[in-house]
């Protein structure tokens, strides 16, 4: 392995169950989802966990991956989100930690968020120029929902909007997202 091979690349590799691949992959890419984690979670050994169990399914489905579909650390940030969101909504772990909300934000690192490094270390210019053409409160609420794993009702409750509202301008948004990418493939 070259120190610069591409994230596409080890995906390809894991997908031969190349180990070395693997731990390269592990390496370059667990702070990152490990942060969106914790900030999905707010809870430190959930987030291990559940990072230990995403990195599980990627090399079980590390041959699913398209690169013409996304690029590999928004595909990897999608399988952890959505187990995490699944955990979460399951209910099945533990109360989160001890510290109120006050107390998390007094721990939370000034730098970028795991949203902003995902997106500062894969740029994926063509959803982030799509993502521009959106209006400034639909594109809020299409980030809460897929980055935040917020349902429609927490949604509407941050945005102080209409649940119908909010279900509107994320189903808009969703629909001219598509046709955008549609257009730019």
């Amino acid at each position: 392995m070259t120190p610069g091979e591409s994230l596409a690349a080890l995906l390809a590799r894991c997908a031969l169950h190349d180990r070395r691949a693997f731990e390269a992959l592990y390496q370059q890419t667990a702070p990152t989802l490990y942060g969106l984690l914790l900030k999905l979670t707010r809870d430190r050994e959930l987030a291990a966990d559940l990072l230990q169990e995403g990195f599980v399914r990627v090399w079980q489905r590390a041959g699913d991956y398209r690169p013409t579909l996304g690029q590999p650390l928004t595909w990897l940030g999608s399988i952890i989100r959505h187990l995490a969101i699944d955990r979460l909504r399951r209910g099945d772990h533990r109360r989160r930690g001890e510290l109120d909300d006050d107390g998390w934000a007094r721990l939370a690192d000034d730098g970028p968020g795991p949203e902003e490094r995902l997106h500062g270390e894969q740029g994926d210019a063509t959803l982030a120029g799509c993502l521009e053409t959106l209006d400034p409160e639909p594109r809020r609420a299409v980030f809460l929902a897929y980055y935040e794993g917020l349902t429609h009702d927490a949604i509407a409750a941050r945005l102080e909007r209409p649940l119908g509202t909010v279900k509107a301008w994320v189903r808009r948004s969703l629909r001219r997202l598509k046709t955008c990418l549609e257009e730019d493939a």
